[in-house]
């Protein structure tokens, strides 16, 4: 596959030199990359709404890896003999948007080394579920994709095996916890779709066994082998850091720069909340706030802690982001905010190997993709957790906070951004496929402050949207110094439960 790409690049380099058409030779040579791309990454095509590789997986050997430097290589230098000034605007945009891509694929896998360190890397659940979630095409042909990517899921998982070294106990930790989520996958999430399609299930029952075989022999591995040995360091150090810190902004702003302007965002946070806390302080617990008050924080902590008396439950968490959405939308139309999109959302209960990161997230069809529907996924807590901790999990992911969860992930947050962002048509979609995660994370944080200053949900909803933000600020704060500084977990912590802590101290109460 490598070797027909390079091919196929040299036959373009030679064609139109120097004299070429500069757009047309952009607009194509990009357009070959995002073929030999796909092609090796299968299950992102998948994801991107490509379904020409939906049977097969991505090399996940060291060779695969290899491959893909020398294919990110060849075409940066392809790039180079290509004069950016003389492109349009748009494709001059695309232009770097695709050198920098390139770059950064070179230096994930030569500096950062991640399929080395991190076993969630080699999870094959998505590659499974992206086939089933979506109806792109008649169930049977989509499950003879499931089951081709069956077949070869032992190989991925082999690969991790040669591959992880010394991972972070985290890491492997997590990946622990997500391998059951992907056996069920494959047992009981799949059974649905076999019972609509039933001349499907002889054909898939040895690739069924086989996998869940291979799973469950993986699972004791990790568990028995690499967690031991799991002695490995999640920072990255300094150079790493900054490094890709550079790429995943895309800006020029400096480690220092960003430190200081979350310290003194996080200062003006809290003041703010603290006069939006003040009045429902009173509201709620009568009297005036004076030299025998809580003091600040212990306004702010109070009435969180209040808020957090109204909350789901596992059973009522998803029905309620439900109506919770319907109210946005109404919300968003009837005060003109912006146009809302046609395109559907649909609210699941998160699959069970996507758990053990968020709440929540948006699962919006690739750009690629024909006709698709945006899910909106919440996570409802683990079935092994006891009552008191799914308390706990809920009184922080309040009625209030998934509304603004809900702003953020939905309307008129991630959904609303990215279905517009999938309609633009230009001569490539790399902007699409390679979209900025600064540009699309900002993005909801806007929204969720356009929502509370335009007077949704009350001073309820606006303090836990400065709560969620004070997330973010600190999130930039302990993500640097974690990196860097060598700031340990319990530092981490005690910053955070500072900050963030709902519940009232004991000098609170």
């Amino acid at each position: 596959m490598l070797l027909l790409a390079l091919a196929g690049l040299a036959l373009l380099n030679g064609c139109g030199g120097d004299g070429g058409d500069a757009d047309a030779r952009f607009t194509a040579l990009a357009g070959n990359y995002l073929d030999a791309m796909l092609a090796m990454n299968p299950e992102w095509a998948t994801n991107l709404g490509d379904h020409r590789f939906d049977g097969e997986v991505s090399d996940m050997t060291r060779d695969g890896f290899k491959a893909t430097v020398e294919l990110s290589e060849a075409y940066l230098d392809s790039l180079g003999d290509i004069d950016a000034e003389k492109l349009s605007v748009e494709n001059a945009i695309d232009y770097g948007i695709l050198r920098e891509h390139l770059e950064y694929e070179i230096f994930m896998i030569e500096e950062v080394r991640e399929y080395q360190w991190n076993p969630t890397f080699y999870n094959p659940g998505n590659g499974i579920y992206n086939l089933l979630a979506r109806e792109f095409a008649p169930l049977p042909e989509r499950l003879a994709s499931v089951k081709s990517r069956l077949e070869k899921l032992p190989m991925i998982l082999e690969a991790a095996k040669l591959n992880l070294r010394n991972p972070p106990e985290v890491m492997t930790r997590t990946a622990i916890s997500q391998n059951p989520g992907v056996i069920n996958l494959i047992m009981d999430g799949l059974q649905p779709y076999l019972d609509e399609a039933p001349e499907m299930r002889d054909e898939l029952a040895p690739a069924r066994a086989s996998a869940i075989s291979a799973l469950d022999e993986y699972g004791r591995w990790l568990e028995s082998e690499l967690l031991p040995r799991s002695k490995g360091d999640f920072r990255l150090g300094k150079e790493l850091w900054e490094k890709k810190l550079r790429y995943a902004l895309s800006s020029d702003l400096t480690p220092e720069e960003i430190l200081a302007s979350a310290e003194a965002d996080l200062v003006e946070t809290r003041a703010t909340m603290y006069e939006i806390a003040l009045p429902l302080y009173r509201d709620y617990f009568g009297g005036h706030v004076d030299d025998e008050s809580p003091g600040e924080d212990g306004v702010i902590r109070r009435v969180l802690s209040r808020l957090a008396d109204d909350h789901p439950t596992n059973e009522t968490i998803v029905p309620q982001a439900r109506e919770g959405l319907k109210e946005l939308t109404k919300f968003v139309g009837k005060k003109k905010l912006m146009t809302v999109p046609d395109d559907p959302v649909e609210i699941i209960v998160m699959p069970e190997h996507q758990r053990g990161f968020a709440i929540g997230y948006c699962d919006s069809p690739g750009p690629l993709e024909e006709h698709g529907t945006t899910f909106y996924a919440i996570s409802p807590t683990p079935k092994d957790w006891t009552a008191e901790r799914a308390e706990t999990f809920y009184r922080e992911y309040n009625d209030y906070m998934l509304l603004n969860l809900s702003v953020h992930e939905a309307m008129p947050g991630h959904y609303l951004q990215i279905a517009h962002a999938n309609k633009y048509e230009s001569d490539t979609p790399l902007r699409a496929i390679f979209s900025s995660g600064t540009f699309v994370e900002g993005w909801a944080t806007y929204a969720e402050q356009l929502m509370v200053e335009a007077g949704f949900g009350g001073p309820e909803v606006h303090l836990q949207q400065l709560k969620m933000r004070l997330r973010l600020i600190i999130n930039a704060i302990i993500d640097q110094k974690i990196h860097t500084a060598g700031m340990t977990e319990g530092e981490a912590m005690e910053m955070m439960i500072c900050l963030l802590y709902t519940s009232p101290s004991p000098r609170d109460s």
